[in-house]
């Protein structure tokens, strides 16, 4: 995807600073001169697009490895946000300290609890070392350089370890070596993008405790010919054992999408459109 698809994005807000997996993708998604706005919640990434400090944010959603992130769902669903694009980068998590310490030399390790998640059978040859969650990876990489603090490591990007003059120890030490991070681009508004262009979906409804629910609407999808690319449930906190559906379509032709979302919007409860995108896949 590029940045001309989206003129109206200026500034983008990522969930951690520089040197970040966010800040990456903002670099692939639109270019380097796109203005980044840094926070280290994914609540102060959404608070700056509604109070309009920031035009979009990027945010992610799943990992190959580790799986959905859910509270990131929660934050879109609740703030009404659109999704606008996606995008798939792929995760390289390598281990850095100041200059001149090799690994015996390493006690205390910091990053992302999604990193540490990725990396834990690594650390099983290495029981002398604590592993310490924290708020981002690269925040971790920046403040070991910035009070020249030994003895500790950053599981970070390759960018971060050249943006704060570390040393790389020990590269790519993720369990699984193929790993994958889906990012959304959202806004407060819909996407600028043309129908012609559309080729996926992300919708979220629910549904009532009868037998074949799910199925009836998964078989809509189908007799529409759209393709079910991910679902995913999560439990409504107010109504105990009941549960809002999020999932991801695609499509060739805009009019069978259309076709089946009116039907969804007429089986299912509180049918919602989070937004309508292109395939970053294809």
């Amino acid at each position: 995807m590029k940045i001309e698809t989206f003129f109206m994005i200026k500034s983008v807000a990522i969930q951690g600073i520089k040197g970040s997996f966010h800040h990456i993708v903002s670099q692939q998604f639109f270019d380097d001169t796109i203005l980044v706005n840094e926070y280290l919640t994914f609540d102060k990434v959404v608070d700056s697009i509604i109070s309009q400090t920031t035009d979009a944010a990027i945010m992610a959603i799943e990992n190959s490895i580790a799986g959905s992130i859910i509270p990131n769902y929660a934050l879109i669903d609740h703030h009404n946000l659109h999704i606008v694009g996606e995008h798939y980068l792929d995760i390289q998590h390598h281990l850095m300290a100041l200059h001149g310490q090799s690994i015996d030399d390493i006690k205390e390790v910091y990053s992302h609890p999604m990193a540490l998640l990725q990396c834990k059978e690594f650390f099983k040859q290495y029981p002398h070392i604590k592993l310490i969650e924290d708020k981002d990876t690269a925040e971790v990489a920046q403040r070991i350089q910035k009070h020249q603090t030994k003895n500790t490591a950053a599981i970070a990007s390759k960018l971060a370890a050249q943006l704060f003059d570390l040393q790389i120890i020990s590269e790519s030490i993720q369990t699984i070596k193929h790993n994958e991070t889906r990012f959304f681009v959202v806004k407060t508004k819909n996407s600028e993008i043309s129908e012609a262009q559309i080729n996926k979906a992300s919708v979220k409804f629910e549904l009532d405790h009868k037998r074949g629910s799910l199925a009836t609407i998964l078989n809509v999808l189908s007799d529409c010919k759209l393709n079910l690319t991910k679902i995913q449930s999560l439990p409504k906190i107010k109504t105990p054992w009941k549960y809002a559906f999020f999932v991801d379509i695609t499509f060739e032709a805009y009019d069978d999408y259309k076709k089946a979302k009116s039907i969804m919007e007429i089986m299912a409860q509180d049918f919602k459109v989070l937004g309508e995108y292109k395939n970053a896949r294809l």
